[in-house]
């Protein structure tokens, strides 16, 4: 007998485009929830329009709408609106991530869709929310990290602030949406007068609650944090560092254990009772020195030395993956951290495997991310009893 996944039953519409709201319902999704992808039938989903493609298909949607089934729907008409209108009463959840005052404009405010369903969760992604003098602006994951105060933490101190190789504002804040929509479902079930909650979340809040050192050393230090490369700020050494056969390597002592362990492992026992290194503190203080020789440690081994001097003494490192390494990896191998699934448009594909894994209702890859309208039949007839006379109907008038 197969154990019901823990989210089994809740029921979660996805209007949101591209990937932070999309993500949001796919963490769930990833758990048993039944989540109803809607897109405009001409085009769909902005994250179609994304490198890397293969055959003309997108690649990165069939990760971040995994999980899900897809139909297509022009709720910017009348009458496709008032189809969505007649299908919310059947969900739980609403994930929207229009820019503040859109869904209004096209006539859905949230009194109509209070009005509809007032038991309905609606889970509202903005570049910087629903409130405040930038609510309407347009806001992508970049602006986002850019006002939260991540840009200007990476780079080098003397050149331009840097942004990630992903938009890591999306992720964060897909992983905020995940998390809050289960905390309004909570209190749901532990209070019967509760109803439905509206989330206000923003992509550059997201990101600025991560950043925790930022608003307090300000507040009580009047320090503004800069960017340092590579080198942790706090806890030194710390940094990447290239080896004799061009590996890097991602080093972390954060401990004031790690760094001695990392001493032995260096044959720099020395380094532990030097007066310039021996707490953290001095370490900061002197970090060019430290650093320099820990550099020329790494410089001068290549990485399976490295690799087993660090492992034995237990120093916390970590070859500096690309894709291809994670595919070659036996312990993402052991943790099954890419697993297979087939998908109606490109046959077998890898992805990411399920995060966190439950010991009892573990989650499940169960499909790829849909073709556009792919269960265009399936969910009209479950929902709205449409017959496909009806769908193609509908069809043909650009509506679905």
């Amino acid at each position: 007998m197969t154990t019901p996944m823990p989210l089994e039953g809740l029921r979660i519409v996805d209007l949101a485009t591209v990937i932070a709201g999309p993500l949001s319902s796919a963490l769930l999704a990833d758990f048993g929830a039944d989540v109803v992808k809607i897109e405009l039938p001409n085009g769909g989903d902005g994250v179609r329009a994304l490198p890397p493609f293969k055959n003309g298909v997108a690649l990165w949607g069939k990760v971040t709408n995994r999980n899900k089934r897809g139909i297509t729907l022009d709720i910017r008409t009348p009458e496709g609106l008032e189809i969505l209108k007649q299908m919310l009463p059947k969900f739980d959840v609403l994930v929207e991530n229009f820019r503040p005052g859109t869904l209004a404009k096209w006539g859905l405010p949230i009194e109509e869709i209070r009005r509809i369903n007032p038991d309905l969760t609606v889970l509202r992604v903005s570049g910087f929310g629903q409130t405040g003098p930038r609510a309407r602006d347009a806001g992508f994951a970049r602006v986002a990290e850019a006002m939260s105060g991540l840009t200007t933490l990476c780079g080098e101190s003397d050149r331009t602030p840097l942004h990630l190789g992903y938009p890591i504002a999306d992720g964060i804040t897909g992983v905020f949406g995940a998390f809050s929509i289960m905390m309004a479902l909570y209190r749901r079930l532990n209070d019967p007068a509760a109803r439905g909650e509206e989330i206000d979340l923003s992509l550059y809040e997201s990101m600025h609650r991560i950043l925790e050192f930022l608003v307090i050393e300000y507040d009580q230090l009047g320090a503004v944090r800069e960017r340092s490369g590579n080198r942790s700020q706090y806890a030194v050494p710390s940094g990447v560092y290239r080896t004799d056969d061009n590996r890097w390597v991602s080093l972390a002592c954060s401990t004031q254990s790690v760094f001695e362990r990392m001493a032995e492992a260096m044959d720099r026992a020395d380094l532990i009772d030097n007066a310039r290194f021996r707490t953290n503190a001095d370490r900061v203080t002197n970090a060019d020195a430290i650093e320099e020789i820990v550099t020329a440690w790494f410089a001068a081994n290549e990485f399976p030395n490295v690799s087993q001097l660090l492992s034995e003494k237990g120093v916390a490192f970590s070859l500096v993956f690309t894709a291809k390494d994670a595919f070659e990896d036996p312990h993402y191998a052991a943790r099954e951290n890419i697993v297979a699934v087939e998908d109606s448009e490109l046959g077998t594909i890898r992805m990411q495997g399920i995060v966190p894994k439950l010991r009892d209702a573990p989650g499940a890859v169960r499909r790829a991310g849909p073709a556009l309208g792919q269960h265009n039949a399936e969910v009209y007839e479950e929902l709205l009893d449409l017959s496909a006379d009806e769908i193609s109907t509908l069809k043909k008038k650009g509506i679905v």
